[in-house]
């Protein structure tokens, strides 16, 4: 429809120009939107797929409200968009203000990319931080799943577009955990340490961020590295098939234009890294117990340690019920055990982290059946892993879908990489949702009070952890006064 709309049942999605576009005339508008929506997609995912869904979303409503992530960073389109809502309700817009309030986001595209908006929303500290719908346009598709709106690639018609949309229309907001993740090592004497991605990965989807000199987490002589989650964090040969995976695609991409082929590619992968036959093709010292030393920290200021059995070769962090394509992990313990080992059902807004581990493929085939699930290891507020001189020349790490090969300092010295909680972010759900609250267990609920991190500590050490360095773009002209947007 380009930048009009005529379709009244389209309208309460319809966002007019002149908030859209910095300089606009001021329009009269009649019509408040029920369910105002800015759109991104990664015209990149899904094949074709995403370029289609591209073209469908800017006909059906204003072009300017839908924004390939190719062209335009998400943070600066978030910006300039609340420093426009703010500046208009300082002069008494009834629209801006009822648009900041009921604003939804939609992003199409992988775990990745969901996961990239997901950090930029957290990191601009917005005045009412609108929740996030996810279309699965990637090949797991776990954030998607987790909270109802499937995991295969959905139609890229109008009619399918139209039908999403009144999805996000009667959708509930679910508040769900945020993890921050510091990853800091000794400079090397020779050779580098920076993540590697697979092949030219775009920046915008690098798992981990270098810090600047000026930041408050930056140390002298040290490389530091920090990045969010919302999903997942593995280390071992689950990150390893899936940077097979990556890498593959990004070398062959006429190869990967169908989620099925995509799946069965990833499964061959699987097969040739050696984790379906671990004991023979990977080696015991790449075993997480000899690669790591993993401490965990239930209780503020608690540090203990947490023993990983010799055959384990991939530890999963899990936030979602959803890995690998829909597979949840956890599961559900029983109650005896759940009471003699202090385990609780996995909740995405409790505070803790599920941390599991996977000997090989076919243990992990284990969650195929009703009552499957991978080797509980612990649920904390907080987890550290410490690699050692010696351990191996590097390893493999993937955040939400998107992985990286770690190289490890060959000096004396120790990596470090620690996981913490820290607040939460809201997510839209349909009734199908997989997730649940630990407010309300027949989940998904409405409006939630966000709750306070259950481990007390200084602003200080609050403010230097804050960000995910999904947004460093982000900053207000200097003339604009932040007070107008509160």
């Amino acid at each position: 429809m380009g930048d009009t709309i005529s379709d009244n049942s389209l309208k309460d999605f319809y966002i007019p120009n002149y908030i859209l576009v910095p300089g606009s005339k001021v329009e009269d508008v009649s019509h408040v939107p029920a369910c105002p929506v800015i759109v991104f997609i990664n015209s990149k995912s899904g094949g074709q797929l995403g370029g289609e869904l591209l073209v469908s979303y800017r006909d059906v409503l204003n072009k300017n409200q839908v924004f390939d992530l190719g062209e335009k960073a998400p943070d600066k389109v978030l910006h300039q968009l609340y420093v426009t809502l703010g500046t208009l309700k300082y002069s008494g817009d009834i629209l801006a203000t009822e648009i900041e309030k009921r604003l939804r986001i939609i992003v199409a595209g992988g775990d990745g990319t969901a996961s990239w908006l997901l950090g930029v929303v957290c990191d601009l500290k917005l005045p009412q931080p609108p929740p996030i719908a996810t279309v699965p346009l990637g090949t797991g598709n776990n954030l998607p799943f987790s909270f109802g709106w499937g995991k295969k690639n959905p139609g890229t018609d109008r009619q399918s577009v139209e039908f999403f949309l009144n999805q996000v229309k009667i959708a509930k907001e679910m508040k769900i955990d945020s993890w921050h993740i510091i990853m800091r090592m000794r400079a090397p004497k020779e050779g580098s340490c920076d993540p590697i991605a697979p092949l030219e990965l775009p920046h915008s989807l690098h798992a981990f961020h270098r810090v600047s000199q000026t930041d408050t987490l930056n140390r002298e002589g040290y490389h530091t590295f920090r990045g969010g989650f919302w999903n997942y964090f593995s280390i071992g040969m689950d990150a390893q098939v899936s940077y097979a995976f990556h890498s593959e695609r990004k070398l062959h991409p006429e190869k990967f234009k169908n989620q099925l082929v995509n799946q069965s590619t990833y499964l061959k992968l699987g097969c040739t890294q050696g984790w379906f036959c671990a004991s023979l093709f990977h080696p015991s010292s790449r075993n997480i117990a000899h690669l790591t030393k993993v401490r965990i920290m239930k209780r503020q200021g608690q540090w203990e340690d947490l023993k990983i059995p010799r055959s384990i070769r991939s530890i999963v962090c899990l936030n979602l019920p959803s890995f690998s394509g829909g597979l949840n992990p956890w599961g559900t313990p029983h109650r005896k055990k759940s009471h003699d080992r202090d385990l609780t059902p996995p909740y995405v807004d409790d505070g803790v982290i599920e941390i599991v581990g996977f000997r090989d493929a076919w243990h992990g085939l284990v969650l195929l059946s009703p009552n499957g699930h991978g080797t509980r290891l612990a649920q904390a507020n907080r987890i550290r892993f410490e690699f050692h001189k010696g351990a191996a020349d590097h390893t493999f790490m993937r955040i939400d879908g998107e992985p990286w090969k770690q190289p490890l300092p060959v000096d004396d010295d120790t990596v470090v990489v620690e996981i913490s909680h820290l607040g939460q972010v809201s997510m839209l759900a349909t009734p199908n949702c997989r997730s649940k609250s630990v407010h309300d267990p027949s989940s998904p609920v409405g409006h939630l009070d966000e709750e306070e991190d259950s481990a007390e500590e200084s602003m200080e050490d609050w403010e230097e952890r804050r960000k995910f360095g999904a947004a460093d773009t982000f900053k207000f002209p200097d003339e604009f006064d932040i007070a107008h947007l509160s």
